[in-house]
């Protein structure tokens, strides 16, 4: 089984304590993403998010640019970037909402979100995880740290092939 995210959660379940944007900030999160050639565009909050697949307050992707709102669950950010960063440059511009239906882009796109977690000050690889736990990621060995550590060689050989790993 790949990974596969839910939609919107009730506020009533766990996933109402995810970390937002509007807890970082969007300046390291834009400079992290400006490494990978890819634009953060800030998004006022109440206004739809251009680009986003699960709507409400989940990041959206077009071209070459990440959208988000001081609502977004940081997790979502860096999934909607990673899915851009693991796509060949020439596949970039064609994106507008949907990045791929590819098994093997999505587990590199969920791996390297973990791994790029570090990279944000406050946030980190443990505290990324369990969000995506939170959120509802599903993965085969029934949470994110198990994957991560236990089941994603193929998904590290994949991020190898593209060098990003």
């Amino acid at each position: 089984m790949h990974p596969e995210t839910s939609s919107r959660p009730e506020s009533s379940d766990p996933a109402s304590t995810v970390m937002r944007m509007n807890q970082i900030g969007f300046d390291d999160a834009a400079l992290l993403l400006a490494r990978f050639g890819l634009q953060l565009r800030h998004v006022t909050l109440g206004e739809p998010i251009p680009g986003s697949f699960w709507g409400d307050e989940e990041a959206g992707i077009i071209g070459n640019t990440v959208y988000a709102r001081d609502d977004t669950p940081v997790h979502s950010l860096l999934h909607e970037a990673c899915h851009l960063i693991v796509l060949p440059q020439e596949r970039r511009l064609d994106v507008h909402t949907d990045a791929t239906d590819s098994i093997e882009e999505e587990d590199a796109t969920c791996y390297l979100q973990i791994v790029l977690a570090d990279e944000l000050p406050g946030v980190g690889r443990a505290r990324l995880m369990a969000d995506m736990d939170a959120w509802g990621y599903s993965f085969r060995l029934g949470s994110t740290r198990a994957w991560f550590e236990q089941d994603a060689t193929e998904t590290q050989e994949f991020l190898r092939s593209r060098g990003l790993f």
